[in-house]
């Protein structure tokens, strides 16, 4: 699931339709999810965020802000689809390391989700989430914290570290100067 419900406001809005070398990043981030599942979707607040797209168009949970929304909506359309995970990826971070899937499913062992991480920074919306996670949403909402990271703690997080050497796998872009610098990286 490619989490895309985010406004965007630090590049002016509109942030998955957004190009880098060509190309926009909602397709980006589709193509690099092709190579990990047979089944792709968007999660958005609105479908405009990324129509059109080659996937399903999933509406993030109604009532639940920020990726958390996006993330329950992920693990209820693959529980519909009969799936025990689902990986989440966000549209904004054009340059996830290829083997992110395979090191996520080696090291969940019997947590709830494994999340990546880099330089010592947990990445909450580059995920292996178990779909029995539903399980636990009203944990989730009866507790204080609203944010992934708690989410995850709360069904058990196993963080897999990735190095940042020669750049970080998980640059993510959230201004025009984080798009300039994707130009750069992606030309090289």
């Amino acid at each position: 699931m490619i989490l895309a419900g985010g406004e965007g406001k630090r590049i002016g809005g509109g942030k998955p339709l957004l190009r880098l070398r060509n190309e926009r990043l909602i397709d980006r981030a589709l193509r690099l999810a092709q190579k990990w599942s047979d089944m792709r979707a968007v999660s958005v607040h609105d479908p405009a965020q990324v129509e059109p797209v080659d996937a399903p168009v999933i509406i993030d949970q109604p009532g639940v802000g920020g990726p958390m929304g996006g993330l329950i909506s992920a693990l209820l359309f693959g529980a519909r689809s009969g799936r025990e995970f689902v990986l989440t990826i966000p549209a904004d971070m054009p340059f996830l390391p290829w083997q992110l899937l395979d090191r996520l499913r080696s090291e969940i062992g019997d947590c709830g989700c494994a999340i990546a991480s880099s330089g010592k920074h947990l990445h909450p919306v580059c995920g292996l989430w178990r779909i029995s996670a539903l399980d636990r949403v009203g944990d989730y909402f009866a507790g204080e914290k609203r944010s992934l990271r708690a989410f995850a703690t709360l069904i058990g997080l196993q963080e897999v570290e990735w190095p940042v050497a020669p750049d970080d796998p998980f640059f993510n872009i959230n201004t025009a100067h984080d798009l300039a610098e994707a130009e750069r990286r992606a030309a090289n």
